[in-house]
């Protein structure tokens, strides 16, 4: 009798609590549409008095698509700070507010600052990209004021809808998918825009060597990626609940990540023709650190799948192979250059996934255990059984 009563009382715990995540679910959406009307109103009124009397191109300077990237941009970067302060500091947002030192808040502001600028190139790149592949579907069609107004409106609000959402919502998987999309976008960009198009047949790094638009995509995607990456140290490590402390060997790995972020970041902020010894130091540190952490994880984080460890060991052999290519001359440096970085980036996306669905494991079987406060006890739990 007392079996049944307590689960009964879990039945009605969880049916209580997926009613708050809807309701929680709702409002989000609803303060995201919020944030996508405001931005829609404040650009397309800016938009209104800078297009007026004038037809735009769809693309290039002074068009239609240069001024929705630069403000969908803008537009980002206050839709992920909207909705980050949103978490921070509505009560029903999510859970209970945690004290924090002014350490670990400085941090939080600084991972989140991080994001945000990743939100806003990502954005930028979009719909200069997107402006780019309409003006060659539309060749030499010209927009009039009315209508490109309602369009860079649109845009700004859908961005805006979107990046307040990934806000709203951030979480490691998230994160994973954000470094993805930003890295690809980023490095992709660069390479079509490239002023030299065998930029290939030396290396990766010569992307960044001009004065042009292309460097200086190559170049940010390459120092925000590594802050990203100082951030995602914190969010794979992260124990998760205030009363545990990381272990000493999740304190090694996020140490060891923060370093292969700040080496990323120093490629991009010491272009190879002009710091060649510092930016290839920190290219070759970051490759050695990551084999180091690839390997040494077993032992740092040895509640991980075995599944993972093995990847690590995969990907370290597929590297050492391809600088074996490079070796004999079968490959140039870019395409060992290339492989290297998509397998770094790779293991440390599938790291961070692997940590967030080890700790939703752990976390959902602490609350199949625990009952509910309030709930009579099972009667196993009674001194006397029944």
């Amino acid at each position: 009798m007392a079996t049944a009563v307590s689960q009964d009382g879990v039945g009605e715990h969880r049916a209580a609590d997926r009613i708050s995540r809807r309701l929680r679910a709702a409002s989000v959406e609803s303060l995201a549409l919020g944030m996508g009307a405001l931005a829609f109103a404040a650009v397309a009124a800016v938009a209104f008095f800078v297009f007026a009397g004038h037809s735009l191109s769809i693309a290039g300077a002074g068009s239609v698509g240069q001024f929705a990237a630069i403000a969908c941009c803008l537009v980002a970067l206050v839709a992920y700070g909207g909705g980050r302060v949103a978490t921070w500091s509505i009560p029903w947002f999510s859970r209970p507010r945690e004290h924090r030192s002014r350490l670990t808040a400085a941090v939080e502001v600084f991972d989140s600052l991080a994001i945000s600028i990743a939100h806003a190139v990502v954005v930028l790149l979009l719909w200069t990209v997107l402006s780019d592949v309409l003006a060659r579907s539309f060749q030499d069609a010209q927009v009039f004021a009315i209508p490109a107004t309602l369009l860079v409106g649109t845009a700004a609000a859908v961005s805006a809808y979107y990046v307040f959402l990934s806000a709203a919502d951030m979480n490691p998987l998230l994160l994973s998918a954000v470094l993805a999309i930003f890295l690809v976008v980023g490095a992709l960009t660069s390479m079509l825009t490239a002023s030299n198009p065998h930029w290939w047949k030396q290396n990766l790094s010569v992307l960044g060597i001009s004065d042009d638009w292309s460097a200086a995509t190559f170049d940010i995607t390459v120092i925000v990626g590594g802050i990203l990456v100082t951030a995602i140290a914190r969010y794979a490590t992260d124990s998760g609940s205030p009363e545990r402390r990381p272990t000493r060997g999740e304190l090694q790995v996020r140490t060891a990540l923060v370093i292969v972020g700040a080496m990323l970041a120093c490629v991009g902020l010491f272009p190879v023709d002009r710091f060649f010894l510092v930016h290839n130091t920190a290219a070759t540190g970051m490759a050695v650190v990551f084999c180091v952490l690839a390997i040494g994880i077993r032992w740092m984080m040895p509640h991980l799948p075995h599944t993972f460890y093995v990847l690590g060991w995969v990907f370290i052999g597929v590297i050492v192979l391809v600088a074996l290519f490079f070796a004999v001359g079968y490959y140039n440096l870019t395409a060992v250059e290339l492989v290297a970085a998509v397998l770094i980036f790779s293991w440390i996306i599938v790291f961070l996934r692997i940590t967030e669905a080890t700790g939703s494991d752990a976390a959902r079987r602490g609350e199949l255990d625990t009952p509910p406060t309030g709930a009579p006890p099972n009667a196993g739990d009674s001194p006397r059984g029944n």
